[in-house]
């Protein structure tokens, strides 16, 4: 009668020892699966954010930061190249406060009580700076030549514009 208890005891214990077994062993080959699947998530992202970087370096070619002789140009004109900028982007949205149209603006607003004013500003260079307007359901870009004034005002010359077309 020992022999049999310890016979079913030994198998019984022989059965959980293999059920455990598999039951690890598939629980580790999913995890190593979940770390496979999150490894190539991770070298997507790393491509990402190596594009997203090479995409910005490129961009901020075209800034007031990126060009030497434009720094040059604007520290002898006695200005630091973020307070120009700040100095120029408040000069264009100041615009936008006017109660007639837009002075640099060309298009007049198609929309019912709308008003065309500018939204984005990037400062090129020490010379150029590139905007987009709207307004409200129309858009469009200017092109504008900015000089310093001796006594710190700022023109604009409208160098070209463009309103995109609707479909």
């Amino acid at each position: 009668m020992k022999n049999k208890i310890f016979m079913y005891l030994f198998i019984f214990s022989a059965l959980l020892i293999v059920f455990q077994y598999v039951n690890s062993k598939n629980i580790h080959e999913e995890n190593n699966a979940k770390i496979e699947n999150y490894k190539t998530k991770i070298d997507k992202l790393k491509d990402s954010v190596r594009d997203i970087g090479d995409r910005a370096f490129g961009l901020s070619e075209f800034t007031l930061g990126y060009s030497d002789e434009a720094l040059i140009y604007i520290e002898k004109r006695g200005y630091e190249s973020d307070q120009l900028i700040a100095l120029i982007e408040e000069s264009l949205y100041e615009m936008n406060l006017s109660k007639e149209d837009h002075p640099l603006i060309p298009y007049a607003p198609m929309t019912e009580n709308g008003k065309m004013i500018i939204n984005a500003v990037r400062v090129l260079n020490h010379k150029w700076v590139i905007t987009n307007f709207n307004d409200g359901e129309y858009w469009g870009e200017l092109f504008l030549k900015y000089t310093l004034e001796q006594n710190g005002a700022i023109t604009f010359e409208v160098v070209d514009s463009f309103l995109y077309p609707t479909n």
